[in-house]
């Protein structure tokens, strides 16, 4: 699948909403059971990452909507999807289901995130 500006976007809308449905939902319905697990830092780390990497792909997509000729905000927005499914999605994983294995996971959705910022720096020499 291609990144475009429209798809960038629409998966930007799709994860916005998930992050403030997610958040919504764990401060309402799972803040008790967050709290008895001593997890409820961990799926605001989640959620609070999830939604600032989904906000970086609002901008990269209207960016790109606007300069399509820029090479490589395709691969930015892909390497913070990643990051977002790995290091977000291990942590929701932990949260719910206490399942710890997948810990080495976590650190490689990190390394995404700042895999996207470096790529992002490579874009804007191009400006």
């Amino acid at each position: 699948m291609q990144l475009t500006a429209r798809v960038i976007l629409q998966l930007a809308a799709v994860l916005g909403l998930l992050s403030v449905g997610i958040g919504a939902f764990a401060a309402h319905g799972l803040h008790d059971m967050l709290q008895r697990t001593n997890r409820l830092d961990t799926f605001e780390t989640a959620v609070r990452y999830q939604f600032y990497h989904t906000l970086a792909l609002v901008a990269v997509g209207v960016l790109l909507a606007a300069r399509p000729e820029l090479q490589g905000l395709g691969r930015t927005a892909g390497l913070w999807l990643g990051g977002i499914v790995l290091f977000s999605g291990s942590l929701y994983l932990l949260c719910f289901t206490g399942y710890t294995k997948l810990g080495a996971v976590t650190p490689i959705g990190g390394l995404l995130f700042i895999a996207g910022w470096i790529s992002l720096l490579l874009v804007a020499r191009q400006l």
